[in-house]
């Protein structure tokens, strides 16, 4: 009988063969790879009212689910705080945006509904859609065609319930940008529902940070997921959208009932990183001057497309290849990750480079000539 120390190693050792074996590693070099876009996650500000809310007795730990004794107040007025800053009649703290996009895709859309989603949609949309009793079909990325084809053609077999259509505004592993207008339109036409997430875009893009469908907040007919983990450099992520639907998901969504509740101070730190980014236009006009420069730097010598975000994707193709070039850039003191399958699909892994302010100008120059060697 094989022991338990053996149970996974053929599966790992076909991994590592592969060039698919993932591992933990320690955070060294400059930072082309993390998602503190905005370079708050060590900002002095937050953490002095994180420090302040300690002092004036708010607990570490939340000591249960929000439902039974782990409401607290810090909850209650980050969401408050929330739904007015994004423009949404109500608001929903969820622990981390996986959890929140899952029971999104999980919750609302029921029985006879129909699902449309991005090809390219998250992870977590993609386990929410899973668990969902609606049915569900995926649209070319980012083609608004085929999504409206998409809905003719279940209403024309008969499909009677709502249809609910589920985006990214800005695409994590691709870093381009949905044509947000035109699903907005789509939804309209076919009294739909938009669920966008704008996980990569909260706090970088639009005005005080709002995300680029921050137009679109407040309509009967959109909820959003804006993380707070990112761009915002602390924890959790807020569901905004119709009150009818918060309350639904605290009634109804498995991941937020079933959870211990965040903590307090880091519902007093989501609430800190909010008023942060609305001021933050210069840290955004920092940011857009090193996507410029690595347009430039990176792009171009590359022969690769301008980037339209923060998040630049150089696409090796073969797994093996594409974990070679990350390691040298790697031990030239670049942390920049390689992206394999499943995380994208066969034949496209990738370098993920993600634009912070946790570097400068410079740091981009250097990454650029360090990868066309690399690449060579």
């Amino acid at each position: 009988m094989r022991s338990s120390a053996d149970l996974f190693a053929a599966q790992l050792s076909a991994l590592q063969s592969r060039g698919r074996l993932r591992r933990l590693v320690p955070r060294t070099g400059l930072d082309f790879a993390s998602n503190d876009f905005l370079g708050l996650a060590n900002d002095s500000v937050i953490a002095q009212a994180v420090a302040d809310a300690v002092s004036r007795g708010v607990p570490v730990g939340s000591g249960g689910s929000r439902l039974l004794r782990g409401n607290a107040p810090e909850h209650e007025e980050l969401e408050l705080q929330a739904s007015t800053y994004f423009g949404s009649e109500a608001a929903l703290y969820f622990a981390n945006g996986f959890a929140a996009n899952m029971a999104l895709l999980a919750c609302l859309p029921q029985r006879g509904d129909l699902i449309v989603a991005d090809a390219l949609i998250h992870a977590s949309a993609h386990d929410g859609i899973r668990q969902s009793k609606a049915a569900h079909v995926f649209a070319a990325h980012n083609d608004p065609n085929a999504f409206a084809d998409a809905i003719a053609q279940w209403r024309t077999g008969g499909g009677t319930g709502r249809v609910w259509i589920a985006i990214e505004t800005l695409y994590s592993m691709d870093g381009d940008i949905a044509p947000v207008a035109a699903l907005a339109e789509i939804a309209v036409q076919h009294d739909a529902i938009l669920l966008f997430d704008e996980a990569h875009a909260t706090g970088v893009f639009g005005p005080g940070g709002r995300g680029i469908a921050a137009a679109l907040e407040g309509q009967g007919n959109v909820v959003s997921l804006h993380t707070c983990g990112k761009a915002l450099g602390v924890e959790g992520a807020l569901v905004c959208g119709p009150r009818s639907v918060v309350d639904w998901l605290v009634n109804r969504a498995r991941p937020f009932i079933f959870s211990t509740a965040p903590s307090p101070l880091m519902a007093v730190a989501v609430g800190a990183a909010l008023r942060r980014i609305e001021g933050a236009d210069d840290l955004r006009s920092d940011l857009l001057a090193l996507r410029d420069r690595a347009a430039e730097a990176i792009c171009a010598p590359l022969g690769l497309p301008e980037p339209e975000s923060q998040i630049l994707p150089v696409i090796i193709g073969e797994d093996k290849r594409t974990m070679v070039v990350a390691a040298a850039l790697q031990a030239a003191g670049f942390d920049v990750r390689g992206i394999r399958p499943p995380t994208v699909a066969p034949g496209t892994s990738r370098l993920r480079i993600s634009l912070t302010l946790n570097i400068g100008l410079a740091d981009v120059d250097a990454l650029g000539l360090e990868l066309r060697e690399a690449m060579a």
